[in-house]
């Protein structure tokens, strides 16, 4: 029944206390990171709500408590909150302490088109899944913003992504089933690739990408002007 609590307040927790170290003091950002966490989760609850009214995936309620919003466990909720946060702390750490620790500008923009040229295909012969297409056609928009608008950032979280992954492949494995008798969150795979990292949709790791970054983009534009 707290599972997916246990986990939303796990991942978010170890992140927010240290939020409030004496020399990184990632909490003097707060505004712009409160600001950017409730647009990008604007915009991932309402995809999250029409995916779970039309079966794209659901929740089993072995798992979470009975206290639903719009179809969705109030868990669920915390989800676009706890995670990125716990992300974005471990991107911002990450340019703390190792500050030179960034991809040439040159790999960065190669890599950001490779991977534009790879999923615009998917997108194109999968179109009829809904959770592909509209999973690697936002990442395809957010990559192509980037490359004109926050190259710059990129360079660093690619780097910080693949820091990111262990723990989102951890919490996300669980919620999908991994040593569980079954999934906390289900997938229809009709609406997908049907391709599996041990349990996990290969899909959620652009959905991870896009959430996150999504965050990043917007955290650095606020902090721009001043929040």
């Amino acid at each position: 029944m707290f599972l997916y609590l246990a986990l939303n307040i796990g991942s978010f927790s170890i992140p927010f206390l240290y939020s409030f170290e004496k020399e990184m003091r990632f909490i003097k950002h707060w505004k712009a990171v409160l600001l950017s966490l409730v647009i990008v989760a604007s915009v991932f609850l309402v995809w999250d709500s029409i995916f779970t009214e039309n079966g794209v995936w659901g929740f089993n309620p072995d798992y979470h408590l009975n206290y639903l919003l719009f179809g969705m466990p109030i868990e669920e909720w915390m989800f676009f909150f706890c995670i990125p946060y716990a992300s974005v702390f471990i991107h911002y750490s990450l340019a703390y302490f190792k500050p030179k620790l960034v991809l040439s500008k040159k790999l960065t923009r190669f890599l950001t088109v490779f991977l534009i040229l790879i999923l615009v295909p998917i997108v194109i012969l999968h179109a009829d899944k809904q959770y592909t297409f509209v999973n690697y056609s936002l990442l395809i928009l957010l990559l192509g913003i980037s490359l004109g608008f926050g190259l710059q950032y990129l360079r660093r979280f690619y780097i910080a992504f693949l820091i990111i992954l262990i723990p989102f492949l951890i919490v996300n494995g669980i919620l999908t089933g991994t040593g569980l008798e079954e999934p906390v969150v289900w997938y229809n795979n009709n609406e997908n690739l049907g391709i599996r990292l041990l349990t996990i949709p290969i899909e959620d790791i652009g959905y991870a990408f896009t959430m996150i970054f999504g965050n990043v983009l917007l955290i650095e534009k606020f902090k721009k002007i001043g929040l």
